[in-house]
């Protein structure tokens, strides 16, 4: 009699107990301000879409910045001799201070690009509401991630731009130790550059940066935007939708501003050159001196092989965002701007 008793209440108590679980996480979840939710998610994104595609963000520095015995092969090629020279471990060379940076980019990147947006409509009301207002946050919100994390991309890009030959000799090694200064993580990066150059070489490069990303960032959001208004209104909550016009975005933003990336991944690297470099003193002294030392085929260099990148980190940061969200209920748009 007890044991048919017990076996009755026990599927009543366990749901009991499954219910007040969901409804404790819930209440804790209501807890969470919005704001620290949209980090969270951006930042998730970031990392796990920056590392889907780390091989190719590796391959892509070191063509731009025409590394010896890289500058001249193309992407099967690069891949092919980075994973006989360095292994597995090199297509990942440069990713721990490139995920630092980019969970604290995306993460104020999504938040902040939400909360100008919100600031746009409620302050400048002849804008409108449309893709314009797109346009200006997100390029608002790309120069504050940027002029944030900055010190961070430095570090990124001096770790992937050495390259090592674990297949060499001693006197080949000695060689190699010799032509440019090594470093060994991200914090010793920014030790250095800090004794050697000051503060200022923490944003070395700072300038095309800059004026690269206010464009990408606010185009990116801009495109988006716009291509989502045009699609028909039954595939309007679509992820394939909605991936396919941020790819889409992604691409035009990258196909207008890239020359500027390939004169700031330069300037950054400029002191691990090999002497008799000169330093570009700005923005346009890099672009002159390409053009007419490396030709204009430099300024898109590796730009393939970002296309290649482009597409998967896209779709998998869009995914994991929205999931996140999803996940941490954030409220829609329209009801974030009525609370």
């Amino acid at each position: 009699m007890v044991s048919s008793q017990g076996s009755t209440l026990s599927p009543q108590v366990t749901g009991f107990a499954d219910r007040s679980s969901a409804h404790a996480e819930i209440k804790y979840l209501d807890r969470i301000p919005v704001f620290v939710k949209e980090l969270v998610a951006g930042g998730m994104a970031g990392a796990i879409a920056k590392t889907a595609v780390s091989p190719l963000e590796r391959i892509k520095i070191l063509l731009q910045t025409r590394t010896q015995g890289y500058h001249s092969l193309g992407v099967y090629s690069s891949l092919k001799k980075l994973l006989h020279n360095e292994g597995m471990t090199g297509f990942y060379k440069g990713n721990g201070a490139s995920v630092l940076r980019i969970v604290p980019y995306a993460a104020l990147h999504f938040m902040t690009y939400e909360h100008y947006r919100l600031w746009i409509l409620d302050n400048c009301c002849a804008l409108g509401t449309g893709p314009i207002v797109d346009l200006l946050a997100g390029s608002a919100a790309g120069g504050t991630a940027v002029l944030c994390t900055y010190p961070l991309d430095l570090a990124r890009t001096k770790l992937a731009y050495q390259v090592v030959d674990n297949t060499g000799t001693m006197k080949h090694r000695a060689r190699q130790a010799t032509s440019y200064p090594n470093y060994s993580g991200v914090w010793n990066v920014i030790q250095r550059v800090y004794k050697d150059i000051g503060f200022r070489g923490l944003y070395r490069g700072i300038g095309p940066t800059l004026i690269g990303i206010l464009p990408y960032a606010g185009l990116k959001f801009y495109v988006y935007e716009e291509l989502k208004m045009h699609a028909p209104e039954e595939y309007q909550k679509s992820i394939i939708m909605r991936l396919s016009c941020g790819a889409l975005a992604g691409l035009f933003g990258q196909t207008l501003t890239y020359p500027l990336d390939v004169i700031r991944r330069q300037m950054q690297v400029e002191q691990q050159q090999l002497a008799g470099h000169v330093g570009y003193r700005n923005t346009m002294d890099g672009l002159v001196f390409i053009i007419r030392n490396q030709g204009w085929r430099q300024l898109f260099a590796g730009l393939s092989i970002n296309y290649i990148k482009v597409v998967p980190s896209v779709a998998i940061g869009f995914t994991v965002y929205d999931s996140m969200k999803t996940w941490l209920d954030v409220p829609a748009r329209h009801k974030q701007g009525s609370e």
